[in-house]
């Protein structure tokens, strides 16, 4: 069996950091997927596939996958960049604003 260790990343329609503090250990897919010839529907009879374990830290989903015999590869997430604007909204129609005011 092999699987790939992730840290999943936000959701780019939301803007919350929900399901992304935790490491997936996800099974890759040991056969390839069939048309089924009356409706077109692709399948697999692979299940593994369907196998999404979460775990709160990397070391554990690897020794997950030490203790079972899975073959495991790690994949590291990249550093998320501060996206912070000085000021809130209102400072949109403060009267000190820099620049112009175009509504």
């Amino acid at each position: 069996m092999r699987a790939r260790i992730y840290k999943p990343a936000k959701t780019p329609t939301q803007s919350g950091q929900a399901r992304t503090h935790q490491w997936v250990l996800e099974f890759a897919p040991a056969s390839a997927r069939e048309i089924d010839p009356l409706m077109g529907w692709t399948s697999s009879s692979d299940t593994l596939t369907q196998v999404r374990m979460r775990f709160a830290s990397k070391e554990a989903a690897l020794n997950y996958a030490r203790e079972n015999g899975i073959e495991a590869v790690v994949m590291t997430p990249r550093e998320r960049r501060p996206n912070i604007r000085p000021g809130g909204y209102g400072e949109n129609f403060a009267t000190g604003r820099r620049g112009a005011w175009t509504h």
